[in-house]
């Protein structure tokens, strides 16, 4: 895999001094060539203390934001990883659970119905054609606080809720399975994208309910069990109104092909 570049730029308009975590820098397993990050409001820099969460998830937090406009800039460059992060005996405890956006108690029945006689790289496979032939890539169809059943009843979404989807059907049936956040070179349109990992015969592999990015490019952000673990921005106190947005990621070269389907990890 070549070398890949990514960034964003966050613009917000903080007014109340609030407490910002953010999660936009590329994860600790990835082998960072280069890397810079910046927090200003009103031209003056922001305290930022970084916090590491799971599988080389790298939180930014701005604990005391001031009020006024802030730019968050961020770029990297990363070459290929040596290798894909380990497995713990917790993944197949904590990753089977139902979660926030990942209910696969409530559909346990209809996953089985749809999927139950699969196991497997069949499972897998079926799984994620399943959320591909019938959940429709809709920006703006669906809210902040809709999860996998919205998916399935709506029948649309963005990656986020294709990805809740693929990893409920996957729980209910067995299969550990969480959400992970990338930028993805070959996206279109270009956003962060949100993927599902499943562990699969003591691995984990990356899913695209989408479609819309070749695997192999990816670059891990951060992971988690779903949405609520891996979003780009929380405010945890104060207030702060989301601005504009931009993402790029390229890679150097030609990208990668996937067929989407092959058993692919991302490191």
């Amino acid at each position: 895999m070549p070398q890949r570049t990514v960034s964003s730029k966050i613009s917000l308009e903080v007014t109340e001094t609030a407490d910002l975590v953010f999660s936009v820098a590329v994860a600790a397993t990835n082998a960072v060539v280069s890397e810079s990050l910046s927090i200003v409001v009103g031209g003056v820099e922001q305290q930022v203390e970084e916090i590491p969460g799971p599988v080389g998830t790298r939180l930014h937090r701005v604990p005391a934001a001031a009020v006024g406009s802030l730019q968050l800039t961020y770029s990297a460059t990363v070459d290929e990883a040596p290798a894909p992060s380990p497995v713990t005996e917790l993944d197949s405890i904590e990753f089977l659970r139902p979660s926030r956006y990942c209910d696969s108690d409530r559909l346990a029945s209809l996953s089985n119905a749809l999927f139950g006689s699969y196991g497997g790289e069949e499972l897998v496979r079926r799984t994620t054609q399943w959320v591909l032939d019938n959940i429709t890539y809709a920006p703006g169809s669906t809210g902040p606080v809709d999860g996998a059943l919205e998916a399935y009843l709506h029948r649309q979404g963005v990656c986020r809720d294709s990805s809740h989807l693929l990893i409920t059907f996957l729980r209910a049936c067995g299969l550990p399975a969480r959400l992970v956040s990338c930028y993805a070179p070959g996206l279109v349109p270009m956003d962060f994208h949100a993927l599902t990992e499943v562990l699969l015969d003591g691995a984990w592999y990356v899913l695209d309910g989408t479609g819309l990015a070749p695997r192999p490019a990816l670059v891990r952000i951060a992971t988690g069990r779903d949405a609520a673990d891996s979003a780009f921005l929380t405010v945890q106190s104060g207030r702060a109104d989301m601005g504009l947005m931009e993402v790029n990621a390229v890679v150097d070269g030609t990208l990668p092909g996937d067929d989407g389907m092959s058993l692919v990890q991302v490191r």
